[in-house]
């Protein structure tokens, strides 16, 4: 299977003559979502969400993506719509319907669960084998005032496949791939299974902010193109854990979990350029 990341050709006719460089984007209008574009074609946009950046309004009237999306039009007249979520202390790729049409096709391709995500997690403790899958059944309850997500035999079908890439101590870094959607899915199980995920104030293991990234997204999209792969770089505030369980920032991408095989430098920086398609990537479709 072949990957393409970036434009899909020239869509001067499309956004009103604006061009690649819409200045909307990259400016104030964008707030902390100003540079996080990753990926853009006619479809979709990929944007590189912050941690602590909730992706829909809620009753404090936080500040949230959808307030920042108009300044990601680039000259169509439709705002583009969130195609999935991410939580709101999660960081990484998150997807968006340039138009309705676009979105249907999107909504297909996640609820028939063709798009393949990987997450990049940083957790404590270390799973019995190094490659495997946790299937838990998960219900949401509640007692009159606050939710969690527990695992019960009554809840919904919930599978999600983990890889080992690293550990230090008593600490591991691992891959996971979710094969279904469930809310909190990749906190439960990991949780569940004896491996909370540094940094969650919910299911275990403490402060210091969740070490959880969206770290890529593989999309088929086009019938008649290559599939689109996004991939996300870890934010500045997992280096240091990623680090000490044997990440390095310089190594290519092949082979480092991103559940797609990519050439390295490929796609766009937090700089806002637009990457290269002229330099396509490959993909392997495993995690």
């Amino acid at each position: 299977m072949s990957a393409i990341k970036g434009s899909m050709g020239s869509e001067s006719d499309m956004s009103g003559g604006k061009g690649l460089d819409a200045p909307s984007a990259g400016g104030k209008a964008a707030g902390p979502l100003a540079g996080r574009l990753l990926y853009r074609d006619k479809l979709l946009l990929v944007l590189d969400k912050p941690a602590g950046l909730p992706v829909h309004g809620g009753p404090s009237g936080k500040a949230n993506v959808e307030d920042f999306l108009p300044a990601f039009r680039f000259g169509y007249r439709e705002t583009p719509r969130l195609a999935h979520r991410l939580d709101q202390d999660t960081s990484g790729c998150l997807a968006l319907g340039r138009n309705q049409r676009a979105l249907r096709k999107l909504g297909r391709l996640f609820s028939g669960g063709r798009v393949e995500k990987c997450y990049w997690a940083l957790v404590e403790g270390r799973p019995p084998q190094d490659e495997g899958e946790i299937d838990l059944p998960l219900k949401k309850v509640s007692d009159g005032r606050k939710w969690r997500i527990e695992a019960r035999d009554d809840g919904q079908r919930a599978v999600t496949r983990y890889r080992l890439l690293g550990h230090e101590g008593e600490r591991s870094w691992l891959a996971l791939r979710p094969l279904t959607g469930r809310t909190h899915q990749l906190r439960v199980h990991l949780a569940t299974s004896g491996c909370p995920i540094l940094g969650d104030p919910l299911y275990g293991a403490g402060d210091g902010g969740l070490h959880l990234h969206a770290r890529s997204l593989s999309l088929p999209l086009y019938d008649d193109r290559a599939t689109v792969v996004v991939v996300a770089p870890p934010p500045a505030r997992l280096h240091a854990a990623l680090s000490a369980c044997g990440w390095r920032p310089d190594a290519p991408l092949d082979g480092e979990g991103t559940g797609v095989s990519v050439d390295s430098g490929a796609g766009m920086g937090h700089d806002g350029q637009e990457p290269s398609a002229e330099s396509p990537a490959k993909a392997t479709g495993k995690l």
